[in-house]
């Protein structure tokens, strides 16, 4: 599933053919993707500005001059094209391949900058959902999102205070999006190995003793989740640029292997050896909550 690297990266990418055009017409090809379209899908798009293009965790976000808010979600094999006939392109690059088969081009919108945006899905696991602004923080799909890792709350205090009293692993904590939203399977993977913490180790080890007693609220972040935190920042900065490079010199493809992969230290890598200085360990894998991890054993205590 497209995590929160390659969502920013699409976000980009639809950026200047969305944001300040309007929909003149907007097609649904079919009744329902994951879940059915709304009876008034259509009728609340055509006509309408879109004034701003966000994310949250992994949704993008079109901001209506209705007031309505156009929530969309990859799945795990959406992507979009811009088709306006001279550079037409797909943004973001992603480690798993996108569709090239026009038959799962889903959903069109067609803007007055000329442009087509195309929603393409063949496993149908994205979504579509229009939102009145002022009932989003009810809306059940983002109402329990915790903070998101790139903004300004989100540090070792946080974490630690969210991580305290769990007694999951701390992959497993960092895959829950009531912790920190738009980490995935790859992001943690990366960022626990450049924390060189564990995917096994306690999540609740970001935090001193006082703060996993029950009653106690918070507590102090251990070194370890002031390193992991770095490291999360580190990772999804790295990832975020590579994508923005790729946009801007248009070297986009759809389906191709590319965008972060080839600054993977450890995802995907079973049987290297490990990266880190001096370690002389070898990238091993096992299956974790039904996930594929990658770890070196002997740097990641």
């Amino acid at each position: 599933m497209p995590e929160l690297p390659e969502v920013e990266t699409v976000r980009r990418g639809l950026q200047p053919a969305m944001e300040g055009s309007k929909i003149l017409k907007a097609e649904a090809r079919r009744k329902d993707l994951r879940f059915p379209f709304q009876k008034d899908f259509i009728a609340r798009l055509e006509g309408q500005t879109v004034t701003g293009l966000g994310r949250r965790a992994k949704y993008l976000m079109a901001d209506l001059g209705s007031g309505d808010v156009l929530l969309m979600h990859l799945g795990m094999s959406g992507s979009f094209r811009v088709l306006d006939g001279v550079n037409d392109s797909a943004p973001g690059q992603f480690h798993h391949p996108r569709s090239e088969d026009r038959a799962h081009d889903h959903v069109v919108f067609h803007m007055s900058s000329g442009a087509a945006i195309v929603f393409n899905d063949p496993r149908r696991f994205g979504y579509m959902k229009i939102i009145a602004r002022n009932a989003l923080e009810d809306e059940p799909l983002l109402k329990d999102l915790g903070p998101e890792p790139l903004g300004n709350e989100f540090d070792a205090a946080m974490l630690a205070a969210s991580c305290a009293n769990k007694k999951t692993s701390l992959k497993a904590a960092l895959l829950d999006q009531r912790v920190v939203a738009g980490l995935g399977n790859i992001y943690v993977c990366e960022a626990l190995y450049r924390s060189h913490l564990s995917p096994r180790r306690l999540a609740a080890t970001l935090a001193t003793k006082a703060g996993q007693r029950k009653g106690v609220a918070g507590g102090e972040p251990t070194d370890h989740a002031v390193r992991l935190v770095n490291a999360i920042h580190s990772v999804l900065n790295q990832a975020i640029k590579a994508g923005g490079s790729s946009i801007s010199d248009h070297r986009l493809t759809s389906g191709e292997l590319g965008y972060f992969q080839h600054s993977f230290q450890v995802y995907d890598r079973e049987g290297e050896k490990c990266q880190t200085k001096n370690c002389g360990g070898i990238v091993r894998r096992f299956v974790q909550n039904g996930r594929s991890t990658f770890w070196c054993p002997k740097c990641q205590k």
